[in-house]
C-alpha cells in the first residue's frame, strides 16, 4: 500500500510540476539558470551518467549524495519562508479593499455636493443677468434708430442739395455729393416698403438721369459732330462732369467716350477715303504718322479733362487700329489684283512697328472691353530648336528688298496690340505664298545648276562625303520663311507655306539627290545579251571610282541630315501655327522619302563591292578543286576579294564617319548579300577532293576572318564590330564551313553520312543535299540511294504542321532563287 500511495503521489507530482512551454520560458527569462536540475527536460538517468561517467568516478558518490541532500535542504527552507511570508497576504489584501471603498463613497459625496452647489450658481448668474439683456437688446436698438434717423437726414439734406447743385452745374460738388448720397441710400434698402424712403430713393434716380443728360449735352454743345472743336481747350466744367459720370451709370460715360472719339476721329475717315490717293498701302505711313500727332495734339489739350483711368489715349489708338483695319481690308478688296509682294510686306512690316509701338506706349488694359477686338494669342513653347533662333547678325548684310521682307519687331508673345490691324493683311497672304513657291522653284533650279557646274564632291577634300551646302541654305531659306510668316499670321497661310516646304522637300531629294546618285551596272534592267556576252568574254563589271563613292557618301549624309531637319522642322511649324491646325502639319511623307534615299544610297554601296567580288567568285568556282595536290596559303580569289573590301571599305568609313550607324548598315548589308552568293558559288565548285575541300575551308576561314574585321578594315583605331553584324556573320559563314566539313566526311556507311549531314546544317532541302553529293562527285546511281536514305532519315515534321520532306518548309531561299536565275542564264547561252 505504501509503494502504490508512493506511485501515486509521484504521478500527481509530475502533473502538478508539467508547465507550458510559454510558462517555462517566462521562468527562465525571470531566473536564468545553467542546472541541469532546472531544465524542463530534465532526464535524471543522463544527469546521474554526467555526474558518474566511469566506474572510478564512483568512488566519490558519499561526496555527490552529501551535496544533493544539502541542496534540497536550502530549497524546502526557501520554500518554507517563501509559504509562511504568504500567509498574512489575503487578510491584508481584504483590509485594503476595504479602505479603497470607504474612501470612494467619500469622494462621491463631495462629488454631488460640487455639482448641486454649480447648479445654483448658475441659477443665481442666470437670474442676474436676466435684466441686463434686456438692457442690452435696448441700447442695441436705439443705437440702430439714431444711426438710421442720421442716414435719413444726410439723404433728405443730400437729395435737396444735390438737384440745386445739378441746375446750378456745379458738377465738382455734385461728384462728391451724390457718391455720398449713393453710399447712404444703400442703407436703407430694407426700407423700401416706407412710403417717404421711396420717394428720396425716386429723387435720386431722377436726379441721376438728369445729371446724365445734362452732361452729353454739355459735351455735345462742346464738341459738336459737325464743325471744329470749341476754341480755348476744355473747360474745368467738363473735367468736372467726367467726375460726375464715373459715378452715374456706366453708359453714360461709354457715351462720353464714344461721341468724344468719334468726333476726334473723323477727320481721319475724310482724309483716308478709299478713293484717296493716300489710303493706298504705299502710303501706310501717312496714316500711323497721322495718329501719332492726334495723340500728341490730344495730349496736350484734352489730357487732363478726362480722369486718367479712362486711358483715352489708348481708346483713341485703339479705334484708330479698328477703323484702320476695316479701311485697309476695304481697299485692299477693291485693288486687289495691284498688291505685290514687295508692297504688301511693307505695308505689314509698318503695321507692325506701329503696333509695337503701341505696345511701348499702352498697356492694353482697354482691348478687353473693346468690341470687336481679337484675343491675344497664346504663347508659343520655348524655342530650342535651330530653325527659330534668332541671329543678331542674321541679316545685317542683306538687302534691303529682304530687309522689308521681314517685319522685326514686335513679336506676338510680347505685344497684345498684335494682329489688332494686321489681320486685315492675311486674307491677302496668298499672294506672299504664291512668290515664296516662285522663289523656292529658281532654288532649286539654282542648286541644280550649281551642282552640274561645279561638279560633285572631290575625294580627299573637306566637300568630300560631307553635307552638301544647299541643303544647309535650302533649311536656312525655309526657317526665314516660317518665321517671317509666323510673324504675318499663324493661321491658314502657315499651312499653305507648309504645303510649298513639302513639294520642295521632294524636290530637293528626287533632283538633287537621287538625281545625282551614280547609275549602278546592276540597274541597267535585267538581263542582255550585251551583258551575257561580256560575261562570257570574262568582261568585269564597271565600278565606281573614288569620286563617286564619296559622292554616294555625301548624298547618304545630306539625306541623313535633311531627314533630322524635316522632323525638327513639322515640331516648330506645329509650334507655330494655331492650336486648331496642328493636326494638318504632317512631314512624314518627306521623311520617308529622305529614308528612301539613304537606302538607295546604301544599296548602291553595297552594289558596288558586291559586284567587284563577283569576278573572284566566280573564278573560285572554275577551279578545278579535283586536282588539288597540296593545301597551301589562302587562293588568289582570296586575295583578291580581300583587297576590293580594303580598297573601299575604308573610303566609304571614312566619308561616313558623321553617320556611323549607316555605316553599319552597310556593313549587314554588304554581308547578307555577300555570304548567301559566296555559298552559292561554292556549291558550283564540284567535284572537289578531300585537299580540295580542305584548301576551301582555310579559304572561307580567311574570308570570315576578314569579314568579321570589315568595320575597323584599314583603320588605325581598332573598333570592336556591333554585336549584331558579328552575329550575322558567324551564323552565315558557319554554314559555309559546315557544307566544306560534310564534303569532307567519307560517305560510306551512308547512314552515318547522312546523319551527320542532318545534324551539321540542319538544312532538309533535297536540292542541298543533292548539291552537296555533286560536290563530292557521287555519280547518279550512289546519289539515287543516298537521296532515298536521306528522305527516310529526315525527323517526322511536330504535329499540326505541314507534311513535307524538309526539316524548313518557309519560302525558296536566295541560294534556291540564284540557282534558278543562273539555270535560265545558261539555257540562253547555249542558245547562243
Amino acid at each position: 500500500m505504501m509503494e502504490e500511495e508512493e506511485f501515486e503521489f509521484t504521478e500527481d507530482l509530475e502533473a502538478i510540476l508539467h508547465l507550458t512551454p510559454e510558462v517555462q520560458l517566462a521562468i527562465e527569462q525571470v531566473f536564468p539558470s545553467q542546472d541541469p536540475l532546472d531544465r524542463a527536460d530534465f532526464n535524471a538517468v543522463e544527469y546521474i551518467n554526467t555526474l558518474f561517467p566511469t566506474e572510478q568516478s564512483l568512488a566519490n558518490i558519499d561526496d555527490v549524495v552529501n551535496k544533493i541532500r544539502l541542496k534540497i535542504r536550502r530549497l524546502d527552507d526557501d520554500i518554507r519562508t517563501v509559504v509562511r511570508g504568504q500567509t498574512n497576504v489575503g487578510q491584508d489584501g481584504r483590509q485594503a479593499l476595504e479602505e479603497a471603498q470607504i474612501a470612494i463613497q467619500q469622494l462621491f459625496g463631495k462629488i454631488k455636493d460640487i455639482k448641486d452647489k454649480a447648479e445654483k450658481s448658475e441659477q443665481m448668474v442666470k437670474e442676474i443677468t436676466r435684466d441686463i439683456k434686456q438692457l442690452d437688446h435696448a441700447k442695441r436698438h436705439l443705437t440702430t434708430s439714431i444711426t438710421t434717423l442720421n442716414h435719413l437726414h444726410m439723404l433728405a439734406g443730400g437729395v435737396d442739395s444735390l438737384e440745386a447743385m445739378t441746375r446750378k452745374r456745379q458738377y465738382g460738388e455734385v461728384a462728391n455729393l451724390l457718391q455720398g448720397v449713393v453710399n447712404v441710400l444703400e442703407h436703407f434698402q430694407k426700407y423700401m416698403g416706407i412710403p417717404q424712403i421711396r420717394q428720396l430713393s425716386e429723387r435720386v434716380k431722377a436726379a441721376q438721369s438728369e445729371l446724365g443728360t445734362q452732361i452729353l449735352a454739355d459735351f455735345e454743345e462742346a464738341f459738336p459732330a459737325q464743325g471744329s472743336k470749341r476754341p480755348g481747350g476744355p473747360s474745368n466744367v467738363l473735367r468736372d462732369a467726367c467726375l460726375v459720370a464715373n459715378v452715374l451709370d456706366p453708359r453714360i460715360k461709354q457715351e462720353i467716350i464714344k461721341k468724344f472719339i468719334r468726333q476726334h476721329l473723323s477727320e481721319y475717315l475724310v482724309l483716308f477715303q478709299e478713293n484717296q490717293d493716300v489710303a493706298w498701302l504705299d502710303k501706310i505711313d501717312r496714316r500711323y504718322a497721322w495718329i501719332k500727332r492726334q495723340l500728341v495734339d490730344y495730349e496736350e489739350k484734352y489730357g487732363r479733362m478726362f480722369p486718367e483711368e479712362w486711358c483715352m489715349t489708348e481708346r483713341i489708338a485703339v479705334e484708330f487700329c479698328h477703323i484702320t483695319k476695316v479701311e485697309l481690308a476695304k481697299v485692299m478688296r477693291t485693288r486687289a489684283k495691284e498688291i505685290e509682294v514687295k508692297l504688301l510686306l511693307f505695308a505689314i512690316q509698318r503695321t507692325t512697328n506701329f503696333e509695337g509701338l503701341l505696345a511701348k506706349r499702352f498697356t492694353g488694359c482697354t482691348l478687353t472691353d473693346t468690341p470687336g477686338q481679337q484675343k491675344r494669342p497664346d504663347s508659343p513653347l520655348a524655342q530650342t530648336n535651330p530653325f527659330l533662333e534668332d541671329d543678331p547678325g542674321e541679316d545685317a548684310g542683306s538687302e534691303k528688298d529682304e530687309d522689308l521682307a521681314k517685319p522685326r519687331k514686335p513679336k506676338a508673345p510680347d505685344n497684345p496690340f498684335h494682329g489688332i490691324i494686321s489681320k486685315c493683311f492675311e486674307p491677302h497672304l496668298y499672294v506672299y505664298i504664291e512668290s515664296q513657291d516662285k522663289n523656292l522653284g529658281e532654288l532649286i533650279d539654282r542648286f541644280v545648276a550649281d551642282f552640274r557646274a561645279q561638279g560633285p564632291p572631290k575625294a580627299g577634300t573637306e566637300e568630300g562625303g560631307a553635307v552638301l551646302p544647299s541643303c544647309a541654305d535650302l533649311f536656312v531659306y525655309y526657317k526665314k520663311c516660317m518665321v517671317q510668316c509666323s510673324h504675318l499670321s499663324t493661321g491658314e497661310p502657315m499651312i499653305a507655306l507648309t504645303t510649298i516646304f513639302q513639294k520642295f522637300l521632294r524636290e530637293y531629294a528626287w533632283k538633287i539627290l537621287s538625281g545625282n546618285l551614280p547609275k549602278s551596272s546592276s540597274n541597267s534592267g535585267g538581263l542582255t545579251i550585251t551583258s551575257l556576252l561580256k560575261e562570257k568574254e570574262g568582261y568585269e563589271a564597271a565600278k565606281f571610282n573614288v569620286d563617286e563613292l564619296c559622292l554616294i557618301c555625301s548624298i547618304l549624309s545630306t539625306a541623313e541630315y535633311c531627314l533630322a531637319t524635316t522632323q525638327q522642322l513639322e515640331e516648330k511649324l506645329k509650334e507655330k501655327v494655331d492650336k486648331v491646325l496642328v493636326e494638318r502639319i504632317n512631314l512624314t511623307g518627306e521623311m520617308d522619302t529622305f529614308s528612301t534615299v539613304i537606302s538607295n544610297s546604301i544599296q548602291l554601296l553595297v552594289q558596288d563591292l558586291d559586284a567587284a567580288c563577283d569576278p573572284a567568285l566566280s573564278a573560285m568556282s572554275k577551279m578545278p578543286w579535283q586536282s588539288v595536290e597540296h593545301v597551301g596559303d589562302q587562293s588568289p580569289y582570296v586575295t583578291s576579294i580581300i583587297m576590293h573590301i580594303k580598297q573601299n571599305v575604308p573610303i566609304i568609313r571614312d566619308n561616313l564617319a558623321s553617320t556611323r550607324k549607316y555605316f553599319t548598315q552597310f556593313c549587314i548589308k554588304f554581308t547578307n548579300s555577300f555570304i548567301p552568293k559566296f555559298i552559292n558559288h561554292l556549291f558550283r565548285c564540284k567535284p572537289i577532293s578531300m585537299v580540295g575541300a580542305e584548301q576551301l575551308l582555310l579559304d572561307t576561314h580567311s574570308l570570315k576572318t576578314v569579314l568579321l574585321d570589315l568595320p575597323s578594315i584599314g583603320s588605325q583605331v581598332l573598333r570592336k564590330a556591333p554585336a549584331s553584324y558579328t552575329k550575322i556573320v558567324v551564323k552565315g559563314m558557319t554554314r559555309a564551313e559546315m557544307i566544306l566539313k560534310v564534303v569532307m566526311a567519307p560517305h560510306e556507311p551512308p547512314v552515318v553520312f547522312v546523319d551527320n549531314y542532318i545534324k551539321l546544317l540542319a538544312d532538309g532541302n533535297p536540292e542541298t543535299f543533292q548539291k552537296i553529293l555533286d560536290m563530292k562527285g557521287l555519280k547518279r546511281s550512289e546519289q539515287s540511294s543516298m537521296l532515298e536514305l536521306f528522305r527516310q532519315r529526315l525527323p517526322t515534321p511536330p504535329s499540326g504542321s505541314d507534311s513535307g520532306p524538309s526539316l524548313s518548309f518557309s519560302a525558296p531561299t536566295p541560294e534556291q532563287e540564284s540557282s534558278r536565275i543562273r539555270k535560265l542564264e545558261k539555257l540562253i547561252k547555249k542558245r547562243l
